[in-house]
């Protein structure tokens, strides 16, 4: 059975890279020197600064195979091909909640680059979905728990 793809856009590919680099690099090599400190402190049985090492290095080595995992099923999106007639993965997109009146501007990524405070929602969120394949001007209706939000797509960049 094939892996899900974890779709990206290259600043998102970059920042996971980036990451587990460091994680590879300076996070191993700090864990492994705090072990180091625990132990010259005697018995382990009864050593909290070991067991927390210890338990720190099994995050961070379960972090990097998390990562390993993303990156060898990733899809980068060309932002140079990004579709700017209608709504898709990597474009950036501006709304109008029209029952608030509120403008919203959004850009379109895969599930592991989300981040709503940054302006950022995954294309598998209720939102995500619902403004998928939509032109400038479609009003699009979105379940969400209060009931169906309406949004009109002002712009797509």
């Amino acid at each position: 059975m094939s892996e899900k793809k974890i779709v990206l856009t290259y600043d998102g590919l970059k920042a996971l890279e980036n990451e587990l680099q460091d994680l590879k690099i300076n996070r191993r090599k700090e864990v492994a020197e705090k072990i180091k400190e625990a132990r010259g402190q005697g018995d382990l049985s009864e050593n909290a600064e070991y067991d927390s090492a210890k338990e720190e290095q099994a995050e961070i080595e379960a972090r990097i195979a998390h990562l390993e995992k993303m990156l060898r099923n990733a899809e980068v999106i060309d932002e140079e091909e990004i579709n700017k007639e209608v709504v898709s993965v990597g474009g950036k997109v501006t709304i109008l909640d029209m029952e608030y009146n509120d403008e919203m501007v959004f850009t379109i990524v895969g599930s592991a680059e989300a981040d709503p405070a940054a302006g950022k929602i995954s294309n598998e969120s209720p939102l995500g979905v619902g403004l998928l394949g939509h032109k400038v001007n479609d009003i699009v209706d979105v379940e969400a728990p209060e009931g169906v939000v309406q949004y009109k797509i002002q712009s797509i960049q």
